[in-house]
């Protein structure tokens, strides 16, 4: 399917504030990117690089006062997500050497204070994808998805004892028993087709087998029609703008609609 997105953000300075943005989507195993634009308003110079997650990242300084940027993508992308319950655990020594980054705890992912209760959650399970799936029921079924209860602080272990928070939170949570279990896990945003109310999503993916798997515990089952804008191994490598004076996200609008035809053949 192809999907069209619009990202619409306006911010304001008090200064030159120099930042870094993460808003233009990649082509990659899981998507193909077949058109973009990028707009700012007022216009300013601005250079690209790709960071150590794969990532496309914007920097340009932000002028004193307001500006608007757009970025419009036509991408596409797998209606349904792959779903293999006999994708087999892959032994920390097999794994790729960019992957071993993945196992790592991270600031928002304390793994290593999760193994116990990981290994609980999966008791009677075998490894693998099986293990991954019931880390993601597990989550779906135990939190409540609710707005308040977390801030940009919240780790993994702090929404477990709330019981309750967002898609960045579940996904955190989720990155970091399937780490716990030596499963690599990779933080994900993006965005997700007929999300409600739509904004920019997070999920995670588990690396099983000689691939990547997409799990979403917001959702009561898997779901294809994802946008990738950006992988890490947390929240912390995935901000949408990162800057480096005092800046104000004035207003943030996204839209995510469905192609009435797809790609030239």
């Amino acid at each position: 399917m192809v999907l069209t997105s619009v990202t619409h953000l306006r911010v304001s300075c008090e200064q030159d504030t120099p930042v870094v943005a993460m808003l233009r989507p990649r082509s990659g195993h899981a998507q193909w990117v077949l058109a973009q634009r990028y707009d700012l308003s007022p216009w300013v110079p601005a250079r690209e690089y790709v960071d150590q997650y794969g990532n496309l990242c914007q920097r340009f300084v932000v002028p004193q006062g307001e500006m608007t940027l757009k970025v419009t993508s036509e991408v596409e992308v797998a209606e349904q997500v792959a779903v293999d319950p006999h994708a087999s655990f892959t032994p920390v020594e097999r794994l790729p050497d960019d992957i071993l980054v993945y196992l790592l705890q991270s600031r928002y992912c304390p793994s290593e204070a999760m193994d116990e209760q990981a290994r609980e959650i999966v008791r009677g399970t075998a490894p693998g994808y099986a293990q991954a799936a019931r880390i993601c029921d597990w989550i779906h079924a135990t939190l409540e998805y609710r707005y308040g209860v977390s801030d940009a602080s919240t780790c993994a272990q702090k929404t477990l004892q709330d019981a309750a928070g967002v898609c960045r939170d579940f996904a955190h949570v989720g990155v970091a028993l399937s780490r716990a279990l030596h499963m690599p896990a990779r933080f994900v945003v993006g965005y997700l087709h007929e999300l409600d109310p739509m904004d920019m999503h997070a999920w995670y993916e588990v690396y099983l087998g000689d691939r990547w798997y997409t799990f979403d515990p917001t959702q009561d089952k898997p779901r294809g029609g994802r946008i990738v804008v950006a992988y890490g191994r947390d929240a912390t490598d995935v901000a949408f703008l990162s800057s480096y004076a005092p800046l104000e996200v004035v207003d943030m609008t996204v839209t995510v609609e469905a192609a009435k035809t797809g790609p030239a053949s």
